[in-house]
This record gives structure tokens, C-alpha cells and sequence, in this order.
């Protein structure tokens, strides 16, 4: 069982920049996948980043590869979504999630309550 709490969120100017935070609670931390999704106002959920157990592999959803930067420290169970050069449509609540494994074949199982990011234009 993991328990994940998302914080950084909020309101920025579109250009601007955002560090979203996510805590896991629970054992064995750097033997989960992790993972951020968002949803925008009326649709549906989807993939931002991804980053492995162990960090060194990462992917991002084509809206915002050199824009986005997934990280984790396992020594403090956080993973990071730095978001750089935000624009109007990333404003979305964010979530962070964690799968047992880092093979696209696994869901993610656990996941957080959301954090809020609005870029105003």
C-alpha cells in the first residue's frame, strides 16, 4: 500500500515555472513506477510523465517533452514534475500515481488526491 500527497500546486502566469512535489508513505518506495497525469476542466485523465524505479529512464506525453522535468529522490520516497514555460492548457489538477514495477503493462495503482495548477494567459 502506498499513500501519495501532491503539493506545489497553484496560479502562474504563462511563461512561468512550477515545482509539484509528491510524497509517498508506505514501504519500499523505489520499488514503484511513478508517474504524473493531469485533467483539464471536462475531459478526461491523461499521462504527463513517467520515470522508473530506479530513475534513470523517463518519458513524456508529446505536449510537454522540454518543457517538463520528472525526477525522484528514493532516500526521501519524493517524486518531482518541474514544470517550465507553462501555458494556459496545462492548467489542470495534477496527480501523481505509483505502479508495483515499471513496465507500461502494469497500472498504476495508487494514486494521489490532486493538486490544482492554473496558468492564466
Amino acid at each position: 500500500q502506498v499513500h501519495l500527497v501532491e503539493t506545489g500546486g497553484g496560479l502562474v502566469q504563462a511563461g512561468g515555472s512550477l515545482r509539484l512535489s509528491c510524497e509517498a508513505s508506505g514501504r519500499s518506495f523505489s520499488s514503484y513506477g511513478m508517474g504524473w497525469f493531469r485533467r483539464a476542466p471536462g475531459k478526461e485523465r491523461l499521462f504527463v510523465a513517467a520515470i522508473s524505479r530506479s530513475g534513470e529512464d523517463t518519458n513524456y506525453a508529446d505536449s510537454v517533452k522540454g518543457r517538463f522535468t520528472i525526477s525522484r529522490d528514493n532516500a526521501k520516497n519524493m517524486v518531482y514534475l518541474q514544470m517550465n514555460s507553462l501555458k494556459s492548457e496545462d492548467t489542470a489538477v495534477y496527480y501523481c500515481a505509483a505502479r508495483p514495477g515499471d513496465s507500461i503493462s502494469i497500472p498504476y495503482l495508487y494514486w494521489g488526491q490532486g493538486t490544482q495548477v492554473t496558468v492564466s494567459s
